[in-house]
């Protein structure tokens, strides 16, 4: 079985306008990456905990922020690496003054035998509907797509 994560997609509305929270990649490998590059707040399953466990912690762990109410499950899908990604939808509108990154380790610079320590995140935002859309890892784009679905349906 492949590798699986799980994720919360916060959105918030106002008026007929959604926008999306995203969050960019920290470290040395996403710093001059922009477009195509952000991401839902996501990680993996540990053993024995469900997958919404899993979301709702590390969607904390990435951002230092407590998830708003889920509203509904969203599609899984696989990722362009293989990855499948277990998604839910959460509506909110978070103080992003209060954005706390982890930290996850990594050998840098590249085969030289140090490690250093980035955030998990560098930074997040709110973005409107076609700006997430341009923005977040193409292989995400349907977690957006259903959730702007979900919604004019409500």
């Amino acid at each position: 079985m492949g590798v699986t994560s799980a994720g919360i997609l916060v959105y918030r509305r106002s008026g007929s306008q959604t926008a999306f929270l995203l969050g960019h990649p920290g470290g040395p490998l996403w710093a001059r990456k922009d477009l195509g590059a952000w991401m839902v707040p996501k990680g993996l399953i540990e053993a024995g905990e469900s997958p919404i466990d899993a979301a709702l912690r590390e969607f904390e762990e990435e951002t230092g922020l407590k998830a708003p109410p889920i509203v509904c499950a969203l599609t899984p899908l696989r990722q362009a690496g293989g990855k499948t990604v277990l998604c839910w939808a959460a509506e909110g509108d978070l103080n992003l003054a209060d954005f706390r990154p982890g930290e996850f380790e990594m050998e840098w610079p590249p085969r030289s035998g140090k490690r250093a320590s980035f955030p998990e995140m560098d930074r997040i935002a709110y973005f409107d509907s076609a700006d997430a859309l341009t923005r977040i890892l193409p292989s995400q784009v349907p977690l957006i797509d259903e959730t702007l679905l979900l919604i004019q349906r409500a």
